[in-house]
């Protein structure tokens, strides 16, 4: 074997003698006025801006600002009072209330975000129409499924119409526009705002102490409706985003801010009057599967007109109660019977165990429709 021939070394630069004996400089250390500013950056500031928690955050308190000075100025108008009766002008004007502060609250954080226009929240995406009236569709035809299950086991009766004549369609109209709201206003909350801002910034022990913190305090409130739903909420997305956690999944924060929306969704319900745990775990659910819609559609649309038709069906169409709520100006009547376990008693159809496996079809239809090999949503995560 012949000796390696080694390449010729470069010549060591010619370095004068006081040069070479002369002492490094010393590293200035930081001030503590820039060590304050380094760190006050870095709490607040990631690689895409605000913090994701900080936004969500502002968002919520500027939210809960406007709606209380919304709220104050119809009541000061008379147009919300104490009223008992969920009739379609009251309901018309208390969702008003949540609708003009959702506005104002992410219209301002887009500002602050610097985004082009609120429709960045998950309101952009293709084929944003068909998607909303094909969620109509599916709300009417799922709600219609559970009614369906629920009378052909004789855990719900027909009554004679309600309605007649130029009032079916007066009413009709009014509750659409109602529910039309109720679904902007809250899958703008959860699925759009929330969904969007969690998604770049939360890890799975932001999630597990943002879930533990609300259901400690659904626990202690003195007044709540069907908590265990709440926990059950809790429990069944520890185990799937501690396993993601783990498994360092890029995806891994779009489901954990899918377990906290859906069950901040769910929470939200425990106030309602004639509410069971069926129920609000079921909102909960519902809410999750509203999420992946998000991700296989790319935007919420899906959801806003599931959710839209979904209450409209169930309210004023079927006229069975929502959410332990039974309203005025229905079309049909319908009565629970029977064990509130299948007829959902005065929660309503929601509260029935059947409404789980309408959920689980939903489910499956929605991801045999539109689920692809790669989310059709996009979702970035910041960087610490």
């Amino acid at each position: 074997m012949e000796p390696e021939i080694l390449p010729p070394q470069p010549e060591a630069p010619y370095v004068e003698k006081d040069a070479a004996s002369a002492p490094a400089p010393e590293t200035v250390a930081p001030s503590l006025g820039e060590r304050i500013f380094y760190w006050m950056n870095w709490t607040f500031n990631g690689s895409q801006g605000l913090r994701s928690g900080w936004s969500a955050l502002i968002f919520v308190l500027l939210f809960s600002l406007f709606a209380y000075i919304v709220g104050i100025t119809l009541f000061s108008l008379h147009l919300i009072g104490k009223q008992t009766e969920f009739t379609a002008s009251s309901a018309f004007f208390e969702k008003l209330m949540n609708f003009l502060p959702l506005l104002g609250a992410a219209a301002i954080m887009a500002l602050i975000e610097r985004r082009r226009s609120l429709l960045e929240y998950n309101l952009t995406g293709p084929r944003c129409i068909p998607h909303f009236f094909s969620g109509l569709l599916a709300g009417f035809v799922a709600l219609s499924a559970l009614v369906g299950a629920m009378a052909w086991g004789g855990w719900l009766h027909f009554g004679p119409h309600a309605l007649s004549g130029a009032a079916i369609f007066r009413f009709a109209g009014l509750w659409a526009v109602v529910f039309l709201m109720v679904g902007c206003v809250e899958e703008g909350l959860f699925r759009c705002y929330l969904l969007s801002t969690l998604t770049r910034g939360i890890n799975f022990w932001w999630a597990f102490g943002t879930v533990g913190t609300l259901s400690v305090l659904v626990f202690i409130m003195p007044k709540s409706n069907g908590p265990n739903g709440v926990y059950a909420a809790a429990l069944v997305g520890l185990l799937p985003c501690l396993w993601l956690h783990l498994k360092k999944a890029e995806s891994a924060g779009f489901w954990q801010a899918t377990w906290v929306t859906s069950f901040i969704f769910g929470s939200i319900h425990v106030s309602n009057p004639g509410e069971s745990w069926i129920g609000i775990f079921a909102a909960a659910m519902i809410g999750a599967v509203f999420c992946v819609s998000v991700r296989v559609t790319g935007s919420a649309w899906w959801a806003i007109g599931f959710h839209a038709s979904w209450d409209w069906a169930e309210t004023y169409f079927y006229g069975t109660a929502d959410s332990g709520m039974v309203a005025r100006g229905h079309y049909l009547n319908t009565s629970p019977a029977g064990n509130p376990l299948w007829s959902g008693g005065t929660d309503g159809p929601e509260g029935s165990v059947l409404v789980l496996g309408v959920i689980l079809l939903m489910l499956a239809a929605l991801l045999a429709i539109y689920g692809r090999k790669k989310p059709a949503a996009s979702f970035v995560v910041e960087a610490g």
